[in-house]
């Protein structure tokens, strides 16, 4: 294979959920480079609940000798996990809902790249139900005094029933970015992820969590035609 501007660098990702860089001594000596990547088969963020700061999960360096444009591809595994449960007695309406997304997003020298933030992953989980309550053991026969029988329920008896709902999903996302007029020189390209979960509960419960697998990061330095 020729060492000239076919050149692919690659670097396996070696720590968990820590900015990935390929490393070099001297800026200079990066070879100008059409394509690289970088590739990662560990977790690179473990499961979050409520709203976390941006995260470099992949990122790489690519030295262009002209000036160029670039597409970017950050290809990712994207787990969501929500759970809602509501709790109702008396014809009482209780409504649970759990949300969570993940947001990424490309920087090159860190500016962010077109079309900006995208959403890999999304989910609003929303349960609600109207229930009776459970009576078991809340009714007693009485006996009245022309001689009949009646069935009464002691309300304060009642306890809720409950109805619990949870989905669990890991899938693979890509999105390509673009970078057009990219100057000569050494670049570093990285990509960002963050996860944002939220909820909301009456008398039931409610979990979300949002996790990012493992990933890969392709750049590649073109010529659009304009």
């Amino acid at each position: 294979m020729k060492k000239n501007k076919n050149t692919v660098i690659g670097m396996l990702a070696l720590s968990l959920a820590l900015p990935l860089v390929m490393a070099t001594s001297h800026a200079a000596g990066v070879p100008s480079s059409k394509v690289t990547f970088q590739t990662s088969d560990l977790i690179l963020i473990p499961e979050t609940t409520g709203t976390s700061d941006w995260e470099t999960v992949l990122s790489g360096i690519i030295k262009t000798p002209n000036n160029k444009d670039m597409f970017i591809s950050g290809s990712l595994e994207a787990g969501l996990f929500t759970q809602t449960e509501v709790s109702s007695r008396g014809n009482h309406r209780d409504t649970s809902t759990a949300t969570v997304s993940i947001q990424v997003r490309a920087l090159l020298d860190g500016e962010i790249v077109p079309p900006g933030i995208v959403t890999y992953a999304a989910r609003t989980q929303t349960l609600s139900a109207e229930l009776e309550g459970a009576i078991a053991g809340c009714l007693t026969i009485v006996t009245n005094a022309d001689g009949s029988i009646s069935i009464v329920l002691d309300e304060d008896c009642v306890t809720p029933e409950v109805i619990d709902l949870i989905l669990a999903t890991l899938s693979a996302q890509s999105f390509d970015f673009v970078a057009v007029d990219v100057p000569v020189g050494v670049h570093t390209v990285s990509l960002q992820a963050r996860i944002t979960t939220s909820g909301s509960a009456q008398n039931g419960s409610f979990s979300a969590l949002g996790f990012v697998g493992k990933g890969t990061l392709l750049v590649s330095s073109v010529r659009l035609v304009k």
